[in-house]
């Protein structure tokens, strides 16, 4: 890129995965105003207002790169604030389209503007494209974001940014066309799911079958093949207890190379029972030494450190002391693991706030993961300021699914017809938007 002889400075923010025509067409008219400067936003900064994109920063700036006959440079733009760098650039034009007059950024604009004055400088707003080819949207999407590189390195990428990384359960490809595409906007609030959770509850409960680990392996990972045949977003895979240990690398380089993010694996031994139930008399913990070596095979069995293995503690639904969870935290992280997942049956996060106070305090602190299936009267927000990375809703999408199949049956057993179930359905045209 080379210096140019303008007085003038444009700065433009870009972060878009995929660079269109119209794109081009912008860069070059920006290119005649004055020394285009592109802010690229960070992964931290896309995902306050929409989905994490598929390339990493790198990536996407290498993009731009083929561009720099219209380009002076390219600088990180780590918020989606753009204060930061309009602050130290003082650029005369701030080029946008003319889309975020309304939603989610509404409020950027508005701050930009007032930023702008100060130096009086400009904001330009070009027309926004609405027919961007979507067909070769869907093609990129297809061919990037399913891409199992891309796909697996998506949770890490994620730990490095500010906000808490929410997971769905989905045991089936609609639950996870469901997680991919539903998302909350309203003002400057920008909420979505960011990732699939692989529930060893639900793909037994939706086989008929008992959490006890009676669907093996190999059925489970065939399951989530089809889930991710159908959706970009990363996937975390609930291990139970991982197994025979002979048998751990292969279910790790499998996962691997479906693209899965990585695995939970809990430290119970013997026949599984599900941490929720009440009694746990039957269950048993197994000794930290022979944890840990487990542990390690997994870390050493992965082939990219993009892949998480992440320790599960069932002291406290064990009813044992928070010493001896927090014993066992350190004593798993030692052993390679990347988070901790705390298990609690309790209907408060109590337990889940004393761990993380006394965790912190340990030179081996990691983030935290957890699932307030029983304190779900918790906030994110709580979870948040005590570490906890990753919450994960572990079982909710088949939980609503049951009673709602179960209303529709007996309606129409009541009826005779289905008339009096269709207000309560998705109509078929909403369903065939999915695809």
């Amino acid at each position: 890129m080379k210096n140019k002889k303008f007085k003038k400075n444009v700065y433009l923010a870009f972060s878009s995965d995929i660079i269109y025509k119209s794109h081009e067409k912008i860069f070059e008219k920006a290119s005649k105003i004055g020394n285009l400067t592109i802010g690229l936003l960070t992964d931290n900064a896309i995902i306050q207002y929409k989905s994490l994109p598929h390339l990493n920063y790198e990536e996407r700036e290498k993009k731009l790169l083929k561009y720099k006959k219209y380009i002076f440079k390219i600088i990180p733009q780590n918020e989606l604030d753009y204060s930061e760098n309009l602050k130290k650039l003082k650029p005369d034009y701030v080029l946008h389209g003319d889309d975020w007059k309304k939603g989610v950024q509404k409020k950027t604009r508005e701050k930009i503007i007032k930023l702008l004055k100060k130096w009086s400088g400009k904001l330009i707003e070009f027309p926004y494209d609405y027919n961007f080819p979507k067909n070769e949207i869907k093609k990129f999407n297809k061919k990037i974001g399913t891409n199992p590189e891309n796909r697996r390195s998506k949770i890490k990428r994620l730990l490095n940014c500010n906000n808490i990384i929410r997971l769905i359960e989905t045991h089936t490809p609609i639950t996870g066309l469901i997680g991919e595409n539903i998302f909350y906007a309203k003002n400057d609030t920008y909420r979505e799911f960011n990732g699939f959770w692989s529930s060893s509850l639900t793909d037994s409960l939706v086989r008929g079958k008992p959490d006890n680990q009676s669907v093996d392996y190999s059925t489970r990972i065939n399951n989530l093949s089809e889930i991710l045949e159908v959706t970009t977003k990363p996937m975390i895979f609930d291990g139970d207890n991982g197994g025979n240990t002979i048998h751990i690398p292969y279910m790790i380089r499998n996962l691997e190379r479906n693209g899965v993010s990585g695995i939970i694996i809990e430290d119970k031994i013997g026949i599984k029972k599900n941490s929720l139930f009440k009694k746990q008399k039957k269950s048993s913990q197994d000794s930290i030494k022979a944890f840990c070596n487990k542990l390690k095979i997994a870390c050493e069995s992965r082939i990219s450190k993009d892949f998480l293995i992440i320790a599960r503690i069932e002291s406290l639904v064990l009813e044992k002391s928070m010493n001896d969870a927090i014993k066992r935290a350190i004593e798993y992280v030692k052993a390679g693991s990347d988070l901790i997942y705390l298990s609690s049956k309790k209907n408060n996060p109590s337990q889940m706030i004393e761990f993380s106070k006394k965790f912190q305090k340990t030179k081996y602190f990691r983030s935290l993961a957890c699932s307030p299936s029983t304190y779900s009267k918790t906030n994110e927000k709580i979870l948040e300021k005590y570490k906890y990375k990753i919450v994960i809703y572990a079982n909710h999408l088949f939980r609503s699914a049951y009673p709602a199949m179960t209303d529709t049956a007996y309606s129409i057993l009541k009826n005779r017809r289905a008339y009096e179930t269709e207000k309560k359905l998705i109509t078929i045209k909403d369903v065939i938007r999915f695809f």
